[in-house]
């Protein structure tokens, strides 16, 4: 019985014991454990809320086209003597392409100019004899007539040996060539291509409710997404009238190259139109926002204390928001030190 009661007593002790020592290291811990004083002011920064007016940036993308592109024929058949351009060539206005074989054009016009001298002379030796009497005037009149006949036909003779020239029709750069030296050229049978790129025009497509922003004779930077850095002024010269068929409408413009020509025909680019809302708003960064997404919050300081306000964002650019309902002009707004920060704490500004 002796041995029993002995077990017993050892049995509590180690209880006692295992309690003694847990309260001890409970103690120790709390120790430890940095305890919060709530009524120490909290440092935070703050911003102050002012009305104003919001540049918005609008960007439309589209494409770069050439201000004026033309496949370059001849008004006459004949063989390719001289192609005196090739791909990339920059020509100017007036400047000889091609050049087609005008042998044959070049001796009908010398036989001609034979037939024009002998005409010449009967008008002249007619004219003498007819003031004499010594001939009929119907004579004089069929000289004169055969004599202008000719020389209307050298005229023809002329244009079409010039039209065997091909020349540029404006300034631009050869960007397809479809023929070459010993070949035939026709009527209607392209043989180069001109495409103008020193003006350009940049085509975008506007939603419906976004075509208000743009009005002929608008200027708008315009850049190429190869070249970001190189802003061009486009002028607005048309204004879409039919939607397509992606219900958008579209707007071209206007712009001059690069000296240097950089920008080319079929290259993707963005126009920007920036605008200032007329009426002053609030906005604030949106790293300031506490809450949860359906009901954001911000720390407003009131007498010394951070005070958890319910605001309303209508609207979001980039990296802040626009506060339509919950804040004021003049309102503190806190914007760092939120570390132990809560409703009703005592705060003081950095």
């Amino acid at each position: 019985m002796s041995k029993k009661i002995i077990y017993i007593v050892a049995i509590l002790a180690l209880v006692a014991f295992t309690v003694y020592k847990l309260k001890s290291n409970k103690e120790i811990t709390e120790k430890r454990v940095y305890q919060y004083d709530k009524e120490k002011p909290i440092s935070v920064q703050a911003m102050t809320v002012n009305l104003v007016n919001i540049e918005n940036e609008y960007i439309y993308s589209g494409n770069f086209e050439p201000n004026r592109e033309s496949k370059i024929s001849a008004d006459f058949q004949g063989k390719v003597n001289a192609v005196l351009v090739d791909l990339g060539s920059r020509v100017q206005k007036g400047q000889t392409l091609i050049q087609l074989d005008n042998s044959l054009l070049k001796l009908q016009l010398q036989s001609i100019e034979i037939q024009i001298e002998g005409l010449e002379a009967d008008v002249k030796r007619f004219t003498v004899l007819a003031k004499a009497d010594a001939i009929q005037g119907v004579q004089l009149e069929k000289a004169e007539l055969g004599l202008r006949t000719v020389q209307v036909q050298k005229a023809m003779l002329l244009e079409q040996i010039d039209k065997t020239t091909i020349r540029v029709p404006f300034n631009g750069v050869v960007t397809s060539k479809f023929t070459e030296v010993g070949a035939f050229a026709a009527p209607g049978m392209p043989l180069l291509q001109i495409t103008e790129i020193s003006n350009l025009k940049f085509t975008v497509n506007v939603p419906e409710n976004d075509l208000s922003k743009f009005s002929e004779g608008q200027i708008c930077q315009v850049s190429a997404d190869v070249y970001p850095g190189i802003l061009l002024n486009g002028k607005v010269s048309m204004v879409g009238s039919k939607a397509n068929m992606g219900n958008s409408y579209p707007v071209q413009l206007t712009l001059k190259n690069t000296d240097d020509l950089k920008i080319k025909s079929g290259m993707f680019g963005k126009v920007s139109i920036k605008s200032v809302s007329n009426s002053s708003r609030i906005f604030i960064p949106a790293s300031v926002m506490v809450g949860t997404t359906i009901q954001p919050q911000v720390y407003v300081i009131k007498n010394g204390n951070a005070v958890l306000q319910n605001i309303i964002v209508s609207e979001r650019l980039e990296d802040k928001v626009v506060v339509s309902q919950g804040l004021s002009e003049g309102d503190k707004v806190v914007t760092n030190g939120f570390i132990n920060l809560f409703n009703g704490a005592k705060v003081t500004l950095k």
